[in-house]
């Protein structure tokens, strides 16, 4: 019988986590403060400046099209800034925080100059994380959040967008826009038609990206569940380096008890940030 909560979970970042470090995985998505029972992840200033951004401009899929660059206000910014504020978000000092605060700003800001696909239908999914069963026999669950889901009313089918707010382009041999079409496949009825990365930094429009072949990237992608599963089972994570990674140290700092807590997220996960 299936039951998603003795399921593994797998994403395209838990799957990110375990390829570049097992150990990292692990702290990130299995390990949980004995004190709290709660998981733990780190607030970084890259980090929080994508987290203003996406809830600012997701939020805008939920309103009526002619509504929506009225809603995309300096007021919405600074709600969405106030959260990941100082400590919050891992900055050090006001100069550093001001200096990414201005950079979301323009991203912001370039979406109402340009707004593209956001003054189009789009499709809201029901669920907040849509998932659906990867395997059953591996008891494996595919989950993931998809940016955004325009609709084209003439070929009845949808495209994935997905906003980046980092300056580096996503590795083309990521498994995110797999994973996100193989989820939309899933999560909703229409065909998906194109697929989209929009570089907030720097493009006035987004950059349509080949749809990858969906059977090839699903064996892929259980393939790599299977794995995570065997490992999670014997409850071998062992980073690949002996005294360590530059993406398991830091969560070991948290583990010491050497990093600053400084709230929840929406999960429920305990944030930290380093010293």
């Amino acid at each position: 019988m299936k039951d998603k909560y003795s399921a593994v979970w797998i994403s395209h970042s838990s799957i990110g986590d375990y390829l570049k470090c097992p150990r990292s995985y692990y702290l990130k998505n299995v390990y949980k403060n004995p004190l709290t029972n709660r998981k733990v992840t780190i607030m970084s200033p890259p980090l929080a400046l994508g987290q203003a951004i996406h809830e600012v401009v997701e939020s805008l899929s939920q309103v009526p099209v002619e509504e929506r660059l009225d809603k995309l206000t300096p007021e919405a910014f600074e709600n969405a800034w106030a959260k990941i504020s100082g400590d919050k978000g891992g900055f050090f000092d006001a100069d550093q925080e001001k200096t990414a605060k201005d950079r979301a700003y323009s991203m912001l800001q370039r979406i109402r100059d340009n707004p593209g696909p956001i003054a189009q239908k789009s499709i809201k999914l029901r669920e907040k994380l849509p998932y659906y069963w990867l395997s059953e026999e591996d008891n494996l669950i595919l989950c993931g959040k998809i940016d955004w889901l325009g609709y084209d009313s003439e070929t009845d089918s949808v495209s994935i967008l997905d906003f980046k707010t980092g300056k580096y382009d996503e590795d083309p041999n990521s498994l995110q826009l797999p994973i996100y079409l193989l989820l939309a496949g899933h999560s909703q009825s229409r065909p998906v038609s194109k697929a989209y990365y929009w570089y907030l930094d720097r493009d006035d429009a987004p950059q349509q990206i080949p749809l990858p072949d969906t059977v090839s990237a699903e064996k892929q992608i259980l393939t790599l569940g299977k794995k995570i599963a065997l490992a999670r089972k014997l409850n071998h994570f062992n980073c690949h380096q002996i005294d360590g990674c530059r993406a398991c140290l830091p969560l070991e700092t948290v583990v010491k008890g050497q990093a600053k807590l400084v709230g929840l997220n929406d999960y429920g996960a305990e944030v930290y940030v380093l010293p």
